[in-house]
């Protein structure tokens, strides 16, 4: 099922690109404008002057200035997610899965506005809101990955979908615990990881 925000993105996108615009179709909808001036004092003036674009245009696909965040965010969470699944395979074992597959941290380091906007650190509420989202939208694809395992014979469980949701939300207690080295907590949620599913074999 498509969101109405990814609707809106996708909508945005095409006009955006046909109109000569710098749209990539990833998170670039007022990145920049949030990350300098915070959320509270960005405007959707600011954001179509920094899109190059006129207000107007901004209004015809977004009713306010939460909802063109809310679409930002979800275009985040999804690049998040693709690049936590870009070196997946459909044959590979879930403990080779838990030992490799790169977490949460390791792909939120790219350097552009909006890492640096969700990980400022007067922007927690924005951070835990890409958190959930990302979880939101990597849950059904832990979930497939733990359905091959079973009719692989490769692990015995009976709900997987409930197993997902565990694995997935169940990381950001740690990954978010800023009291520990970030290496620190990647290893930790590996090591759990893979110890709780040599229980399911």
């Amino acid at each position: 099922m498509v969101s109405s925000s990814q609707k809106r993105g996708d909508k945005y996108d095409a006009h955006h690109q046909t109109a000569g615009g710098t749209a990539t179709g990833d998170h670039r909808y007022g990145d920049e404008g949030f990350y300098e001036k915070g959320y509270e004092k960005t405007s959707i003036s600011d954001i179509a002057r920094e899109m190059h674009v006129a207000q107007g245009l901004c209004y015809r696909y977004f009713s306010s200035k939460e909802e063109l965040f809310d679409t930002a965010l979800d275009q985040y969470a999804t690049l998040q997610v693709q690049r936590l699944c870009a070196n997946m395979r459909p044959d590979m074992s879930l403990s080779e899965l838990a030992a490799n597959a790169p977490s949460f941290l390791e792909t939120e380091n790219d350097d552009s506005y909006a890492e640096k906007f969700y990980h400022d650190s007067g922007n927690t509420k924005f951070h835990w809101q890409l958190s959930l989202k990302v979880c939101e939208k990597l849950q059904p694809i832990v979930a497939d990955f733990l359905r091959a395992a079973i009719d692989r014979g490769e692990i015995r469980l009976a709900d997987p979908d409930t197993a997902a949701s565990f694995f997935v939300y169940g990381q950001l207690g740690i990954l978010l615990d800023h009291t520990l080295p970030a290496q620190e907590r990647v290893m930790r949620v590996r090591r759990f990881l893979s110890d709780v599913l040599k229980n399911f074999c």
